[in-house]
């Protein structure tokens, strides 16, 4: 038997404690073994906000998880061409990696979508989903989910870049080296 993996995906733009915090309580509670952090290619739902490239949100990642043994940067979506779905990310992986067990760590906001996702079906047979509670979401589901309690922490990277644009503090809401980055790097309209 290969490596328990959890897969944390996002656009990271920019990574903050609240992405560091899930990672922990999962790897720990569910006794992963490693957490990999995967930054979003062109997400089919979303725009990305701001103007970081694929190249800056992957070192910012790089910075955000840098000490930690448990965790990882998982390159994959960013180096796929076009909008990513998640089922054709999960196949990759599971064709790259035929021995690991991995769980897929979604936010209680997403449990709800499940039935709406690409390829559902397909999907929930190759990985095992895991949730972690956010208030105001029931977490309810026809596929099988894993729940774990996690700190409630409500910082979103919305917040970090209204907060950067507005002149506004991040201190103690991205780590330091993410935060040195993004002055660095003049990122979200304020440097």
């Amino acid at each position: 038997m290969g490596k328990r993996v959890g897969i944390l995906g996002g656009t990271f733009n920019p990574p903050h404690l609240g992405h560091l915090i899930i990672a922990n309580e999962v790897l720990f509670q569910l006794g992963l073994d490693e957490v990999r952090f995967m930054p979003a290619g062109t997400p089919p739902h979303k725009q990305l906000k701001g103007d970081t490239t694929s190249e800056q949100r992957k070192e910012m990642v790089l910075k955000a998880i840098e000490g930690h043994t448990g965790f990882v940067l998982e390159p994959i979506e960013l180096q796929k061409e076009g909008p990513s779905y998640t089922y054709e990310t999960v196949q990759l992986l599971v064709e790259r990696e035929p021995d690991e067990e991995f769980h897929f760590i979604i936010g209680g906001d997403m449990i709800e979508y499940l039935p709406k996702w690409h390829k559902i079906e397909e999907l929930s047979q190759l990985i095992q989903f895991v949730g972690v509670n956010r208030p105001g979401y029931k977490a309810e589901s026809p596929y099988k989910v894993k729940m774990v309690e996690i700190p409630q922490i409500e910082i979103s990277s919305t917040l970090i870049r209204d907060r950067i644009a507005s002149g506004g503090t991040v201190t103690y809401l991205v780590p330091e080296r993410v935060s040195d980055y993004i002055r660095e790097e003049k990122l979200y309209g304020k440097g």
